[in-house]
């Protein structure tokens, strides 16, 4: 019985966390700062539960899908949601004329809804 009330208590945490859902990023502002290099401010949603599952990163990528730049979330943002958070310097050659924000978390990796823009 003490070993069925712990496999009980391990499956719903499990569960509470696997059912976070993925990662979306609901907006994007972009400002150009100089030739070429770029500011981002994403605003992501995901109902992060700690550790160990919460919205890890957000990535611009290109046409093809090459990531330009990636901003890495160091912790949870359980009580904060939706939340922004920025990177500037992102360099971005001329020919690229657009991009798309993806936002990634812990558990289901990338698959949340996107964000895609014109540059400036």
């Amino acid at each position: 019985m003490k070993y069925l009330s712990l496999l009980v208590i391990l499956v719903s945490c499990w569960a509470s966390s696997a059912f976070a859902g993925e990662a979306d990023v609901l907006e994007v502002k972009i400002k150009g700062t100089s030739k070429n290099t770029y500011s981002f401010t994403v605003t992501v949603l995901h109902e992060d539960t700690g550790w160990d599952h919460y919205a890890n990163k957000w990535d611009i990528v290109d046409e093809k899908g090459n990531v330009i730049g990636t901003r890495v979330l160091h912790h949870p943002h359980v009580a904060e949601q939706p939340f922004s958070r920025s990177l500037s310097g992102v360099k971005i050659p001329q020919h690229i004329k657009s991009v798309t924000v993806r936002a990634h978390d812990s558990i289901h990796e990338y698959g949340g809804k996107t964000f895609s823009l014109a540059l400036p």
